[in-house]
């Protein structure tokens, strides 16, 4: 029990969540609620193990505060994670009692889709609780939070581009995409269109095939790699659009590129390897900065939803990357060091003027009708 208790010391509150007759097996995470009630995705994956599953939303619901600090949204950190096979396990009924769980939090967590989850999924969880952001437009929700999101990476390439060269054009460059699912998929079209080369790899053969023939029509390049030869491509750019852990001691000698910039949470699987980067002159742009697009918007969804809004505030990516490489030049610290510094110092001073309670008593936290 005392081991327990130090792995989750950083963390207000995690909840098991149990249920036998749905086979609902589910942990929700929440990190903080200084900013607000917290916001973080729900996913869905097979982990080996409760202690896999318990790491996994420890690790990403700390990453949500971060986020939300620098999306500046009114919200703290939170995740949830549900262990189990997205295409076997799936049934209405299990949404429904994970709706449940959310629901006996009282407002403290709001959740939505994430890796392994779709919007269909948390239309049953809305039948049990208002507390579920990123739902269909029918259902009064702002819709599909990928194209947000990938806008926001677009952004982040080009202020990456702009420090790297003084240009921020996409064109005439090469990027290494790592995952053509929801968001990967929308860069590596914008890509295209914009001229750019790339290399790419994706286990779902039909995106890869999809891609292809997007290419052909625009008679642009595209090279297809498996999910190892990805690391060695000779690209100026690597965007990594799928899982995390993905820069560590095996994979970050075989970087050639220039930059890191993609969707992908918690790209590092150790802060020590921030400064390995920096260290091979490799320019990284923290993940939760690049793809804070689809957190805009779901946070956005309990105004009501405005889509223009929302991509206006995704249009800040671009400015806040480029402060943040220049402030980590400028004290010779990691991309990473300064970004964090960045939203502890916003924390601090909104936690000042903030309470938990008082966003509470907010009409934006209303029951939506």
């Amino acid at each position: 029990m005392a081991d327990m208790f130090q792995k989750i010391k950083d963390h207000e509150q995690v909840v098991f969540c149990n249920d036998e007759s749905t086979g609902l097996k589910a942990i929700i995470a929440i990190h903080s609620t200084r900013l607000g009630p917290a916001l973080g995705g729900c996913r869905m994956f097979p982990y080996n193990s409760v202690d896999d599953a318990l790491e996994d939303v420890l690790r990403l619901s700390k990453g949500m505060t971060y986020k939300c600090a620098a999306a500046d949204v009114d919200f703290g950190g939170g995740k949830a994670v549900i262990i189990g096979d997205p295409a076997r396990d799936k049934t209405p009924e299990l949404f429904r009692a994970f709706g449940q769980f959310v629901e006996s939090l009282n407002g403290r967590f709001y959740t939505g889709t994430d890796m392994g989850t779709s919007t269909e999924d948390f239309v049953h969880a809305l039948k049990e609780t208002n507390c579920i952001v990123g739902v269909d437009e029918v259902y009064g929700g702002s819709g599909d939070s990928s194209v947000p999101t990938a806008q926001g990476v677009i952004y982040g390439l080009q202020a990456t581009n702009k420090a790297l060269t003084g240009s921020e054009d996409l064109s005439g460059k090469s990027y290494s995409i790592q995952g053509l699912g929801k968001v990967g998929y929308k860069v590596a079209e914008r890509l295209l269109e914009e001229g750019a080369d790339l290399f790419v790899t994706d286990i779902n053969q039909n995106a890869i095939d999809q891609l292809l023939t997007k290419a052909k029509e625009l008679g642009a390049g595209v090279k297809v790699l498996s999910s190892n030869e990805i690391y060695g491509a000779n690209a100026d750019v690597f965007v990594p659009c799928a899982m995390g852990g993905i820069i560590n001691d095996e994979t970050i000698g075989q970087l050639k590129v220039k930059a890191i910039v993609g969707s992908a949470n918690n790209q590092l699987l150790e802060m020590r390897h921030g400064q390995i980067l920096r260290d091979k002159g490799i320019l990284f742009a923290p993940d939760y900065i690049v793809n804070a697009g689809g957190l805009i918007q779901v946070a956005d969804e309990l105004y009501t939803p405005n889509k223009e809004r929302v991509l206006r505030k995704t249009k800040a990516i671009y400015n806040s990357l480029l402060n943040i490489y220049e402030h980590a030049e400028a004290n010779g610290i990691t991309t990473v060091e300064a970004s964090n510094q960045f939203c502890e110092s916003r924390i601090e001073a909104r936690t000042r003027r903030n309470s938990f309670f008082s966003h509470m008593k907010r009409p934006k936290w209303a029951v939506r009708t």
